[in-house]
């Protein structure tokens, strides 16, 4: 393991020109280790929601049944590999006698990897761990959650409003907890003009987990790669 300072001590600035190239090193190693682990594998649906959501709450069984269904359709579940409604996607996944995937961040107070995730990648730069989560996924499905939830689902849609990415989904399951936010969009950002009234059409809202697997599903065929070219 390199020796390298933390991104706490990299983004406070103080850090010498030899421990920025530890880090930048350290960054490289990162992406490496989850490219030789992923590359190959079939498309994947990359699943957020809340770690705080406990096992006997409704929304857990909803998540259960969000990873089961993403199994069944023929796609790899990714989450962040946490507690919470991560742990009921890969569950799902694994009722469905699927493979699923975590994607962890090393922080103070994580808690461990739950033991539904067959495939466990442990990060600690969550922008290296963010880009996998993108690069190994054809669709984000976005459970209730908190503001890591809440940053995933607004960077995946800046990519998208940047052109960054193409054909790409956003699913926000519960239509009771999404739409005050998405009230909030349309009379706050759009009615400033911050956004346009396209931006919106990105982000499909739903309690119908038929709808959701018809929308990954319509956005297949654009991930499709080229002949002798694994996704």
């Amino acid at each position: 393991m390199i020796p390298h300072p933390t991104d706490e001590q990299f983004f406070s600035g103080h850090v010498t020109s030899s421990e920025n190239r530890e880090w930048l090193e350290s960054v490289e190693l990162e992406f490496e280790r989850a490219f030789a682990a992923l590359d190959g594998m079939r498309l994947g649906v990359s699943v957020f929601g809340s770690a705080r959501v406990a096992p006997e709450h409704p929304r857990y069984a909803l998540g259960v049944e969000v990873g089961l269904r993403i199994a069944d359709a023929g796609f790899t579940v990714i989450t962040g590999g946490g507690p919470g409604l991560m742990q009921a996607a890969n569950q799902g996944a694994s009722e469905a006698g699927a493979r699923s995937i975590g994607l962890t961040i090393e922080l103070p107070r994580e808690e461990e990897p739950n033991p539904f995730a067959q495939i466990v990648l442990p990060f600690e730069h969550f922008f290296v761990r963010k880009t996998v989560f993108v690069r190994y996924s054809c669709a984000f499905v976005v459970l209730p959650g908190g503001f890591g939830t809440l940053d995933e689902l607004f960077e995946s849609l800046t990519l998208i409003q940047t052109g960054k990415l193409h054909d790409f989904p956003v699913i926000l399951i519960g239509t009771e907890f999404w739409s005050p936010a998405l009230e909030w969009l349309r009379d706050s950002l759009l009615a400033a003009g911050t956004i346009s009234p396209g931006d919106l059409d990105l982000i499909t809202v739903t309690d119908d987990l038929d709808e959701m697997i018809a929308v990954i599903r319509s956005c297949v065929e654009c991930h499709t790669p080229p002949p002798g070219v694994e996704h």
